[in-house]
């Protein structure tokens, strides 16, 4: 049986799930978190690899000849240098559409937190401010009704799809620009050109994968197009945004609020300016965690690396 190590095993499994699927096709090493400088030494002599955020670059690769596979335990692959992975023959696969329901819940939970601050008044409550007040209510924050406005989605894939199916069935436009859009797509989205998206949504949600061609695509010059009005949610990947620019339309009151689960560097440090920025609220990349999403990512990444071990490998990102 191979040895498999899954080298950062926190994320997906705290301890409320089982590692029993994979346990059952070899002999298995968890670790919790590796840092950088101790992944060649605990990778070595394994012939499967399972990453979540752990960097499994050119350096690595060449330094572990016994690698065959590597599961990366998210949909996201750029963990992973896919092109050196192929060079040497490893497979490498991912799991797709794991935490489509739980990403888009997550998605309207900011949006929601954004224009009802539910969890704000929650707390002035807490804190006795009701019991005190004079009046049989209070608001602190203007209370924005969702029905009517424009959602614009920058991506069409599972998520994107089912963000714009919620916003749909609360009442929202819902405007997209997918530069490979779905062949079957509901009649109700209609499909624009990214600048136009920008430009048009009241909200405007990424939905997209991080490339090298897209890196910082929420710039200063795209934050001009928008609405003053306008609210920001990124649930993908922190670097889509240029965070100092954003952070700049935010505080300047260019951009009415932003509502993000994802920062180019995480955990970020403290010097990140959307920590503190105007009416930014930010989550620590939770989106895709809960108990079910996690159980369905451990599940097929099981299934993946049995058909490997099968010879007959499924979501494969990077053949040999």
């Amino acid at each position: 049986m191979p040895r498999i190590v899954i080298l950062d095993g926190l994320a997906v499994n705290p301890g409320d799930l089982s590692w029993a699927p994979v346990e059952a096709l070899g002999e298995v090493t968890v670790h919790e978190v590796t840092p950088p400088a101790l992944t060649v030494a605990r990778a070595a002599g394994a012939e499967v690899l399972l990453t979540n955020k752990t960097r499994l670059g050119e350096a690595e690769l060449a330094a572990l000849p016994s690698c065959r596979y590597i599961g990366v335990l998210a949909t996201g692959t750029n963990v992973v240098d896919l092109a050196a992975a192929a060079r040497r023959g490893v497979v490498v696969t991912n799991v797709p559409a794991y935490s489509t329901a739980s990403v888009a819940q997550a998605t309207f939970a900011l949006l929601l937190e954004l224009t009802h601050h539910v969890g704000h008044h929650a707390e002035t409550v807490r804190a006795g401010r009701w019991s005190r007040h004079r009046d049989f209510c209070y608001w602190d924050h203007p209370l924005i009704e969702l029905d009517g406005l424009v959602l614009g989605l920058v991506g069409l894939g599972h998520i994107g799809r089912a963000v714009a199916a919620i916003g749909h069935a609360m009442g929202m436009r819902v405007i997209a620009y997918a530069p490979r859009p779905p062949a079957a797509r509901p009649e109700w989205v209609r499909l624009a050109g990214l600048e136009e998206v920008f430009r048009e949504s009241d909200v405007l949600s990424l939905h997209c994968p991080l490339t090298a061609e897209n890196a910082g695509m929420v710039n200063a010059e795209r934050l001009r197009l928008m609405k003053p009005t306008a609210l920001l949610l990124n649930t993908a990947r922190g670097g889509l945004i240029d965070e100092a620019a954003l952070a700049e339309a935010l505080n300047a009151g260019r951009l009415a609020g932003a509502g993000l689960d994802v920062l180019s560097s995480e955990p970020p440090p403290a010097d990140n300016p959307l920590l503190q920025a105007r009416n930014c609220l930010i989550t620590p990349h939770l989106a895709w965690a809960t108990r079910r999403a996690r159980e369905r990512l451990l599940a097929t990444a099981a299934g993946n690396l049995k058909a490997f071990l099968d010879g007959r490998p499924v979501n494969v990102v990077a053949p040999p």
